[in-house]
């Protein structure tokens, strides 16, 4: 249950640094924020930033056991 509250957590930072990242034209080198169309809107992601994000936010919950 730790992992799925740890990945909605990730999926919220992820895709609010990646908005601010990819809005500026960048990919942050290591980060590899890349662009997807989705329909008719544009969202950014990054998959190695939300598997981060995931371990930091699943840490964190454990923590707080």
């Amino acid at each position: 249950m730790g992992v799925l509250k740890a990945m909605t957590l990730a999926a919220v930072l992820t895709w609010a640094i990646a908005l601010v990242v990819g809005s500026q034209g960048s990919s942050g080198g290591s980060l590899a924020v890349h662009s997807m169309h989705i329909v008719d809107f544009k969202m950014y992601w990054s998959w190695p930033l939300f598997l981060s994000a995931t371990g930091l936010s699943w840490g964190l919950i454990l923590l707080q056991r």
